[in-house]
């Protein structure tokens, strides 16, 4: 048997406890977000009556604050050597602030809980990313990030499935099943608490090299990691915030019982790609993937913008969730591989500063788009903006130097 034959089963046995742990406090969290993020466009517009250009814009800076808060949060675990504290912090504020969705009666309350629940994923976000990076091997990594992937994106189907079923119980009251979102919240902190341990061997060896975070630290980060990061960004701009989905969804026919059904679509493909995408983000050409990943989003949003029916609209929707089992994890990967060990924290948040800052950006363009020339405007432009992805990608494709890690 070959060295090469022998080293291949390594990526499927065993990931270490941590990562499981990790995958399902994601599951838990997400179930509950995406219960109340699948309502929640719908409960704006209807029972609170704000415009589609005030939805862009509660949803761009909800995101855009939680990768404000990354950076910080990233940067703080590589100095002090340690992340489970920022992790155990980041979800269980985002745990106490659900209460707050059911109880709003205004866009200001919404926007205040979608602020504070935003602040608490930028502080888990980057430590848990990089904590990740600290427990797994290097031939692993892929598999890893899928795997944590996948299940987070469990949790995105599952949340809005029950909102659903709980819609249809309730007979239409999204503030009664808005309440349901608070268990599966809970349960993820107690559950990250008790079973994800802070690896002591990583832990030293952070301490030795401590960074605070700087403009020298961010500059040491490398060409290899501002080449993901423009590669990111110009991607964020074609994939805005899911919001538009839904209403797409609700533009073509879909009643607003009907409507969380296009992220159970969505977020069934992304979970069941995130996972295979991981393991071969670990064995292939990541360019590659990549690659493939931005064109299927191009297909995604031409689908979205010339649907005239719900069917295309579905399909899109599918399409979206496979592009972003596509490219997510391996973006995760990319990152944890060029960042220098003692700055992946730091590497993490600045990563999601920029794509935060940008999704802000694509957010506001798509709701301003959508309310001067209605919806194929705003599925143009990121067929648009994926197109200049693809091409950044083959231009970088022709130095492999560029990419040492690749």
């Amino acid at each position: 048997m070959s060295p090469e034959t022998q080293t291949k089963p390594k990526m499927f046995k065993r990931l270490p406890a941590g990562v499981w742990a990790l995958g399902f406090v994601s599951m838990f969290m997400d179930t509950s977000s995406e219960l109340v993020h699948s309502l929640l466009p719908s409960f704006m517009a209807t029972t609170l009556g704000a415009s589609m250009f005030t939805i862009g814009i509660v949803e761009g800076v909800a995101e855009a604050t939680a990768a404000i808060t990354k950076i910080f949060s990233g940067a703080l675990s590589d100095y002090w050597g340690k992340r489970k504290g920022l992790v155990v912090t980041g979800y269980g504020l985002a745990a106490f602030t659900k209460p707050i969705f059911p109880l709003s009666s205004s866009i200001a309350s919404v926007f205040t809980a979608r602020f504070i629940d935003r602040i608490g994923k930028g502080i888990r976000g980057a430590p848990r990313d990089a904590l990740i990076a600290d427990i797994t091997d290097e031939g692993q990594r892929g598999t890893a990030y899928g795997l944590r992937q996948s299940l987070d994106t469990v949790g995105a189907f599952a949340g809005p499935l029950l909102a659903l079923a709980l819609l249809t119980w309730f007979m239409g009251n999204i503030r009664l099943v808005l309440w349901a979102g608070v268990i599966p919240a809970f349960a993820s902190v107690i559950l990250l608490a008790v079973a994800v341990r802070e690896p002591s061997a990583h832990r030293g060896s952070r301490a030795q090299s401590r960074s605070r975070f700087s403009v020298r630290e961010v500059k040491a980060l490398g060409r290899p990691f501002w080449i993901v990061v423009f590669i990111g960004g110009v991607l964020t701009l074609a994939r805005f915030s899911e919001a538009f989905l839904l209403l797409r969804a609700q533009d073509v026919g879909l009643s607003i019982a009907q409507v969380p059904v296009t992220l159970v679509i969505m977020n069934v493909v992304y979970a069941v790609s995130s996972y295979p995408a991981g393991v071969a983000a670990d064995r292939i050409d990541r360019r590659v993937l990549l690659g493939f990943g931005v064109g299927v989003l191009i297909v995604a949003d031409l689908l979205l913008a010339f649907a005239l029916s719900i069917l295309p609209v579905l399909l899109g929707v599918a399409a979206w969730g496979l592009h972003m089992g596509l490219t997510q994890g391996l973006l995760a990967t990319w990152i944890a591989e060029v960042a220098p060990h003692n700055l992946r924290g730091t590497a993490f948040g600045t990563f999601n500063l920029v794509t935060g800052g940008l999704l802000l950006l694509a957010s506001v363009i798509a709701g301003y788009l959508w309310s001067l020339f209605g919806a194929h405007a705003t599925f143009m432009a990121g067929a648009i903006f994926s197109g200049i992805t693809l091409f950044a990608l083959i231009v970088f494709q022709r130095s492999r130097a560029i990419l040492p890690s690749w």
